[in-house]
């Protein structure tokens, strides 16, 4: 029976060809032996190939028969080799063996599709929030693409400060970001450390009042070792402690690029200040230096103060309410001495009294590059304010042009004293508390 039904679909596939009738696609008519080209991504069944090997498509078995002359019968041993060749084709499954010689077309593609472009960020912002379990802040999705990214007060906390980093690392949009006032803390502060090893876009950072504490302040020291396009840098408010001395030390020691940072209101101590004081005098890249509000004092004050004479760069220090007193006052004075590039001395509330002013001046007396220096509520008295004065007056090449006495009253001496340098300084402003001699009238 097996051998008459062969003969009867040769007769059948000959019948066809002659009429030109077109082939079935269902994979019957090839398993007796036409030989075609194989079409991959065609319909299912088995396709032959020019050199005689099959692919079978995913869902068919090739029958593994070879093709036979019309009419031919099988024999007994050859129908159960075929029988066998079949069972061993539903055993391997899906195969393709492609001629090395055979010229063919293919469609194939890989499994799955390749994730689009994301130039925006902010797909990968909505991925990072949803991994993290946080709600994507919709300012940030709006604003990726903006030059700048202003988010003070957005309350994003440890975990929101980490997802919005992830698109960060490759945004090329944003030159200043401004995250101030986010409780961010440690976690958050490691965070945007780590995204600024990466990005090399970003040039102005504020992470001012984020409690970053001392965890934070070693991330972002290291950040600034490698970083070379962070322009400036604010950390006021954060906690950071006498422990972050020497890790910031060591940033300002090696980073040149980093122009303005600020430190103010870190409770940074005399500690801090002993191992500030020398990378200051290293430092090759700040202009401007916010140390204000701290407790540097003692030797600490004494070392800032002589790494300031050493330096040769900075333009602006910011010391105000510190507490360098009178040794504080004498070491500035010697620094001044030396230092010829700064421009802007703010030593205000800094208890100092009015001998330290006194010996404060002797710098003032050759210093040719001051130009604003405030010394506001400190407890000088009106000697205190004219020494300086008179200092300036006997520096030919002084350069000051802005006095800033604030709540500190003087007499008339130093009022006569102005007057008369009015002509030689004709640009030179004073502020101060107001005259003495008025207070006693207003009195009586």
């Amino acid at each position: 029976m097996v051998g008459k039904k062969l003969v009867m679909e040769a007769r059948l596939a000959s019948v066809l060809e002659d009429q030109g009738g077109e082939r079935d696609t269902d994979g019957r008519g090839l398993e007796e032996g036409e030989e075609e080209d194989c079409r991959v991504g065609g319909t299912h069944g088995a396709l032959s190939l020019e050199d005689g090997q099959t692919v079978t498509q995913p869902g068919t078995v090739s029958s593994g028969r070879r093709s036979r002359p019309e009419g031919e019968v099988p024999g007994e041993g050859q129908q159960r080799e075929g029988e066998e060749e079949g069972a061993e084709g539903q055993g391997r499954g899906t195969e393709c063996v492609i001629s090395e010689d055979g010229e063919y077309d293919t469609d194939l593609e890989m499994e799955g599709e390749a994730g689009a472009y994301d130039p925006t960020g902010q797909a990968s912002y909505r991925e990072a929030c949803r991994t993290i379990g946080v709600v994507p802040a919709s300012y940030a999705l709006r604003h990726l693409q903006s030059s700048e990214l202003i988010m003070m007060h957005h309350g994003l906390g440890p975990q929101g400060t980490k997802a919005l980093a992830v698109p960060l690392v490759t945004n090329t949009s944003i030159l200043k970001l401004n995250l101030r006032d986010n409780w961010m803390e440690g976690m958050g502060g490691v965070a945007v450390a780590d995204m600024l090893k990466e990005n090399c876009y970003i040039t102005d950072v504020d992470l001012s009042e984020n409690q970053l504490g001392e965890r934070g302040a070693w991330a972002l020291a290291s950040t600034l070792q490698e970083n070379s396009t962070l322009v400036r840098l604010g950390l006021a408010g954060n906690q950071l402690g006498d422990g972050a001395g020497r890790p910031l030390a060591r940033a300002l020691t090696s980073n040149t690029r980093l122009e303005s940072l600020d430190l103010s209101h870190n409770s940074l101590g005399e500690e801090a200040g002993k191992v500030l004081g020398p990378a200051l005098a290293e430092n090759t890249g700040l202009r401007h230096l916010s140390l204000a509000w701290n407790c540097l004092r003692g030797r600490g004050a004494v070392a800032l103060a002589a790494g300031l004479g050493a330096n040769i760069f900075l333009r602006s220090l910011d010391l105000s309410y510190n507490g360098f007193g009178r040794e504080g006052a004498v070491s500035l004075g010697e620094a001044l001495k030396d230092n010829n590039t700064l421009e802007e001395l703010d030593i205000s509330n800094n208890r100092i009294p009015p001998e330290g002013a006194i010996r404060f001046t002797m710098g003032l007396r050759v210093n040719k590059t001051i130009r604003a220096l405030r010394m506001g509520r400190n407890p000088i008295q009106t000697a205190g304010c004219y020494g300086v004065l008179k200092s300036i007056q006997e520096n030919s090449q002084s350069a000051v042009e802005s006095l800033d006495f604030s709540d500190i009253p003087v007499n008339q001496d130093f009022e006569d004293l102005l007057s008369s340098m009015k002509d030689a300084f004709p640009n030179l402003t004073v502020k101060h508390g107001g005259r003495i001699d008025t207070f006693r009238k207003a009195k009586r």
